[in-house]
């Protein structure tokens, strides 16, 4: 049942003899779920109401309320507080609606095909530079545009997950000129991208002390981007060494990609993105570059779309790909998943894409999704200065961490439940806070079994299964006895539950994974409140089942949570 249309319906209904232009759509808007128990399940303000009736909102809320007749409704009673109209619903009603709708699913519970049918969603994340260790700065772009990928397909969405490599600009210029300089010198045949990150640091080292350097590079860039064979044997094998180690993190993350198209996928359509910039008349020419001004569309800094030696920039392959991807996938959304050091960018590039001749819900769908910088406890990571902590290295030191934890403990698979829980945590102390957040990380705080953290939760999971398994939990919900569950511990557990669906709508329609942590952590403490507060295990029968089954449907609604988190469970810690 929908709880919110019935109250809607309860209140045009008690209006109907009025004067009033209502509708049930209208009136969906503006119900609303009260912070505060005392205030009931749901609250509608009538304020709205006074000027047309020429009452007072009180009056209106009591004219309300005297229509119903509470023993032939869902609701338990009906409130009036300075104009607002509060509802307590039925606790066995509320029980009944959430059995009844997560029985039909179960191990599915949230899950909706119909929200996102028929929509196609690109989602652009991840996005690693070749030839750079995997850093933690990378990091989060790849955990939240999996989050949402998953998001998005567990509504029903065509989602479509691509990884937009940075293959081609003026850095690899840079590394082939270090390359050059001082390959020989080093041991490629293990940590091959390390020894290039080094490279890569010096010859930046080197470019800010001497601008011709810099200059140099700037020309090997543009031999590069016109396929001197050279160059483009050198890029090559940096790409191949480099995707080698990216699949390792990916593999470890269980992060998947439906397309894997760099920068240099973009190389030879960027023309055709000139040639329709160069029919508009919008092109302009600014010390030997060209240039698009922006001004009319409330943006002061001008996007540059070709170098004064006629190289191309990123904004220009950007451009390249949003009319491949029109093209190619007929998205609906566009979401490119960056830190928001970027924002000037993308707002240059999407109010470039308006010219580029393509359907107006195109240009309409780009949106970027934004995220605050990641730092180390001493400070902001910098590949070009060496400062950076890899991946891979982060995820086993917390998988190393985990096992130390539970060496004394007797479980099976101990190195699969280390992995799962050790890059668990790192996972959600990505995803737990607003992603707009700038971030210090500490993998001590992340792996914390008692704080706000991952293996929090899937310590809470692994309790829910030790009391199933031991009572002999048998999944059959007619069995439960509704009024089992209707105190105010269990009916806690039981509201949160019921808002499972709407939560992952509600991150899914704000790109916003940390609206499903936080309720995922507020579920598991609820839970918990509730196990230490009412035996689950006991001798009355009726009460046992009841309490076992919102117990598993806890336990399926924190794994289906974490799930959607790219976040694993072991059954036991």
């Amino acid at each position: 049942m929908n709880f919110k249309e019935k109250i809607a319906d309860t209140i045009i209904d008690a209006l109907k003899e009025t004067d009033l232009n209502i509708n049930s759509e209208d009136i969906l808007k503006t119900i609303e779920e009260p912070k505060e128990k005392s205030n009931g399940d749901f609250s509608f303000p009538c304020f709205r109401f006074s000027k047309e009736l020429k009452k007072s909102p009180v009056d209106i809320a009591n004219q309300i309320k005297n229509s119903i007749k509470i023993e032939d409704s869902i609701f338990e009673r009906v409130d009036v507080a300075g104009g607002f109209l509060n509802f307590y619903i039925s606790k066995k009603e509320i029980v009944k609606d959430l059995i009844e709708k997560f029985s039909k699913q179960d191990k599915e519970y949230g899950k909706d095909e119909e929200y996102g049918k028929g929509k196609t969603i690109l989602l652009d994340y991840s996005s690693p530079n070749i030839a750079k260790p995997f850093h933690i700065g990378h990091l989060k772009t790849t955990i939240i545009g999996n989050s949402l990928y998953r998001i998005y397909k567990f509504l029903g969405f065509k989602a479509i997950g691509i990884n937009h490599l940075g293959d081609y600009g003026t850095q690899f210029a840079k590394l082939i000129e270090g390359y050059e300089r001082w390959g020989n010198e080093y041991d490629f045949s293990e940590n091959p991208i390390d020894k290039l990150a080094e490279i890569y640091a010096r010859i930046n080292k080197l470019c800010e002390e001497d601008e011709n350097v810099l200059a140099q590079c700037r020309e090997t860039f543009k031999k590069l981007e016109d396929g001197d064979p050279h160059c483009v044997e050198l890029w090559q094998k940096f790409k191949d060494l480099s995707m080698v180690e990216f699949n390792k993190i990916y593999d470890l993350l269980d992060v998947k990609f439906d397309a894997i198209t760099g920068e240099s996928f973009y190389s030879d359509k960027m023309q055709e993105v000139l040639d329709i910039l160069n029919k508009t008349g919008k092109v302009q020419e600014s010390n030997g570059a060209k240039i698009i001004d922006l001004e009319d569309q409330g943006i002061s800094t001008p996007c540059i779309i070709e170098k004064a030696n006629g190289s191309s920039i990123y904004a220009t392959r950007d451009l390249a790909a949003i009319l491949y991807r029109a093209r190619t996938y007929d998205f609906d959304k566009c979401l490119y998943v960056v830190g928001s050091e970027q924002k000037l960018h993308f707002m240059q590039v999407f109010a470039v894409a308006k010219y580029l001749g393509i359907d107006k819900k195109y240009t309409d769908g780009l949106e970027h999704v934004s995220y605050g910088m990641i730092r180390l406890p001493e400070g902001k990571m910098s590949t070009r200065k060496g400062n950076f902590v890899k991946v891979e290295d982060l995820l086993n030191e917390a998988i190393s961490k985990v096992n130390e934890i539970m060496k004394d403990r007797d479980i099976e698979n101990k190195e699969e439940v280390a992995k799962q829980v050790g890059i668990g945590a790192v996972i959600f102390d990505d995803l737990k806070e607003s992603r707009v957040k700038d971030q210090v990380f500490s993998l001590n705080d992340a792996l914390n079994f008692n704080g706000e953290t991952g293996p929090y939760l899937q310590y809470t999971i692994a309790r829910s299964n030790s009391i199933l398994e031991k009572a002999n939990f048998v999944n059959d919900p007619s069995k439960v006895d509704l009024s089992k569950l209707t105190d105010e511990y269990s009916m806690d557990v039981v509201k949160l539950i019921s808002k499972f669906h709407s939560i992952i709508v509600n991150a899914c329609e704000k790109n916003e994974p940390s609206i499903l942590s936080r309720y995922l952590l507020d579920l598991a403490e609820t839970y918990s409140t509730f196990y230490n507060n009412n035996k689950v295990i006991c001798d009355n029968e009726d009460l046992q089942n009841a309490r076992l089954y919102l117990t598993y449907m806890t336990k399926i609604t924190l794994i289906n949570g974490l799930g959607l988190l790219g976040i694993e469970c072991p059954n036991k810690m």
